[in-house]
């Protein structure tokens, strides 16, 4: 499996990751699939700042995901990002999760971030036991705080401290690599 930083051309690829996610199950709180158009979007803003990866299985196809976001807005918050991470249906179980975070983490280290988060819609057992094997902390639930499906859901917060607490540094802007096939190893 190879890791890599994503690039727009994985708009069609990621979106159709995630639009049986968003479909057909509560663990995505959208209501409808973004096309690739906008996954495209996503990308490109998420890329102006944060880390955006993908997994490439032995076939070169991509099949997951992971990619950080603002925590918060405001200034205190700087230091803290969300994280979010999505494997294709068939290479679930596989690694692949946990793999794309083991890139990405120290990565977010690297770049001066000190927390990071994840927001887990309720039930999931495979992403719960994920984050946790990763080293995220449990920290609570939000209670019947999405509508989806005819059902209320609730969302479990998770926290990994990325690096030793100290005075900080603002965090440094992500810096795709010039060959958006490079590595993270």
């Amino acid at each position: 499996m190879k890791i890599r930083t994503a690039s727009p051309d994985d708009a069609a690829a990621v979106a159709a990751i995630y639009a049986p996610v968003v479909a057909h199950t509560g663990i995505s709180f959208e209501l409808d699939p973004p096309d690739a158009h906008e996954m495209r979007s996503r990308i490109e803003k998420t890329l102006a700042g944060l880390p955006w990866l993908v997994a490439e299985d032995t076939a070169g196809a991509v099949c997951g995901y992971a990619y950080a976001g603002k925590h918060r807005e405001r200034a205190a918050y700087q230091w803290s990002v969300d994280t979010t991470v999505y494997v294709r249906e068939d290479m679930r179980g596989q690694g692949v999760g946990r793999a794309l975070y083991e890139q990405l983490l120290p990565l977010l280290a690297e770049l001066g971030y000190f927390q990071a988060f994840a927001g887990i819609a309720l039930p999931n057992a495979g992403s719960v036991g994920l984050h946790e094997a990763v080293g995220f902390e449990a920290l609570g639930v939000y209670r019947n705080v999405g509508f989806k499906n005819g059902e209320w859901r609730d969302v479990g917060w998770w926290q990994k401290t990325l690096r030793p607490l100290e005075a900080p540094a603002a965090p440094r802007p992500f810096q795709p690599p010039v060959d958006a096939d490079s590595r993270h190893d």
